[in-house]
């Protein structure tokens, strides 16, 4: 077997999964569909769907990495057999790490700009209808948000071409615990806020009465996007995990941090939410208008309003560096390439598609195929299409295609760690997983 990089640590595994797996979908992403989908209610069913679904999901592409230690084309490959028809998942994964890559670096160059905005206090002074002429103004700039978006894919390439303990997995310990900690003190700030007790009983007191099909199949979506399925790159950081550490116990954290920063998202905004009176289902519009509007109300707004647009920045970076490597690792692995000549061509192939999303998403002129923009094109056939079939498919590799001696031999360590709790896994990856996924799929296209 051909000796490949390993994550250094246990806690590396940890932080650079929870890194990839943590990123717009939670500080962005969850408070929306939470406020949509009753607070409290959609909490219960999402922590429930996380762990019931989503940690056997993660287990199912770590197994595929590690029994592999491929990229996901060569892993489908090595498992299955050169004539597998396999390996167009691991295609369908690569290819929607870069569509995803190209359109989240749309939003990253947003994040990366409103950090300048906010280390130049633009937002001080201003009334909402005048920061929601300056976001309009930002999008539909010639070249900055370009230039913020090629910055920041140029940050992502020079993580990963470091490589896996020296690039993505040192990156990941500095990264995550200040993603925490800045997390914890715009929570305590948003608590002190007046008012701020009716956002936490939204957040935190369920009304039963509202959760509905329409909640369950959001969480199950909010669960499948949050936590990176189907999009290669947990077969690839799966692919890194040296063969005594238990992957088990690794994919429970990694949801429980995913869980944890999602719920922390959801303590930073909606008390402020409330405190000034916003409604929770605001939507999109919170994170680059209506919050700032907040902070620059707020005592010290200015020292939040920048730490919340780091805290961006910085999610979405754990992002794209695993995005990233799903490119760099099929490249280099299929193509024979260097991993630096893999990293920048990767992120300049990507950024020929992410400039057109860019564009498309400007109010005037913007780049549109049959009346629907680039970045939404991007979006909706990772999210409708790839995303759910990549997860299909991966689910019923694992349960029914692999070797059942194959998948517990990586399950159990080779048979160093106990097995029951691992064979009810199995179980649930041959039979409410392909159901639950296909629910979203079908959903998601009657929708």
């Amino acid at each position: 077997m051909k000796q490949r990089e390993n994550f250094g640590s246990k806690l590396g595994i940890i932080m650079a999964t929870a890194g990839s797996a943590l990123g717009l979908g939670n500080i962005y992403r969850f408070p929306v569909e939470a406020g949509n989908n009753g607070g409290g209610a959609f909490l219960i069913v999402y922590i429930a769907v996380a762990l019931l679904i989503g940690t056997p999901l993660m287990i199912s592409e770590f197994i595929i990495g590690r029994r592999s230690r491929s990229n996901p084309i060569g892993a489908f490959r090595t498992i299955a057999g050169r004539r597998t028809p396999f390996t167009l998942v691991g295609w369908g994964g690569v290819l929607s790490a870069f569509l995803i890559l190209a359109f989240y670096t749309t939003v990253a160059g947003w994040t990366l700009g409103y950090l300048g905005k906010s280390l130049l206090n633009h937002f001080d002074g201003q009334d909402l209808p005048q920061i929601q002429a300056q976001f309009t103004a930002f999008v539909d700039h010639p070249w900055l948000p370009i230039a913020c978006q090629l910055a920041f894919l140029a940050m992502t390439a020079f993580v990963v071409l470091r490589g896996v303990a020296k690039g993505i997995e040192r990156w990941s310990k500095i990264l995550m615990p200040l993603l925490l900690v800045i997390m914890l003190v715009l929570c305590i700030k948003s608590l002190t806020l007046p008012g701020a007790s009716e956002g936490m009983r939204f957040l935190f007191h369920p009304d039963f009465s509202k959760i509905t099909g329409k909640v369950l199949i959001s969480a199950l979506g909010q669960s499948f996007f949050s936590l990176s399925i189907g999009m290669g790159a947990l077969i690839t950081y799966g692919s890194y995990i040296a063969k005594n550490d238990n992957m088990v116990s690794s994919a429970v954290s990694v949801v429980f941090a995913d869980t944890l920063v999602a719920v922390l998202a959801g303590i930073v905004i909606f008390p402020a939410a409330f405190s000034f009176g916003i409604k929770p289902e605001a939507g999109a519009s919170l994170a680059f208008t209506t919050l700032p509007m907040v902070f620059q109300q707020m005592h010290g707004g200015y020292l939040f309003c920048l730490l919340f647009f780091l805290l961006l920045v910085i999610a979405t970076l754990t992002s794209t560096i695993s995005l990233l490597e799903v490119i760099v690792a099929a490249l280099t692995e299929e193509f024979h390439l260097t991993r630096g000549k893999a990293a920048w061509l990767g992120a300049a192939v990507t950024a020929v598609i992410g400039i057109l999303a860019t564009i498309s998403m400007r109010s005037s002129n913007p780049l549109s195929i049959g009346g629907t923009s680039v970045f939404d094109i991007l979006d909706h056939a990772t999210a409708l299409y790839l995303m759910p079939l990549g997860g299909l498919f991966i689910v019923l590799f694992v349960g029914w295609y692999m070797k059942k001696t194959d998948t517990m031999a990586e399950l159990t360590n080779e048979g160093t760690l106990r097995s029951g709790i691992r064979k009810a896994i199995l179980l649930v990856i041959r039979y409410l997983c392909p159901l639950a996924i296909a629910v979203i799929f079908i959903s998601q296209l009657i929708k």
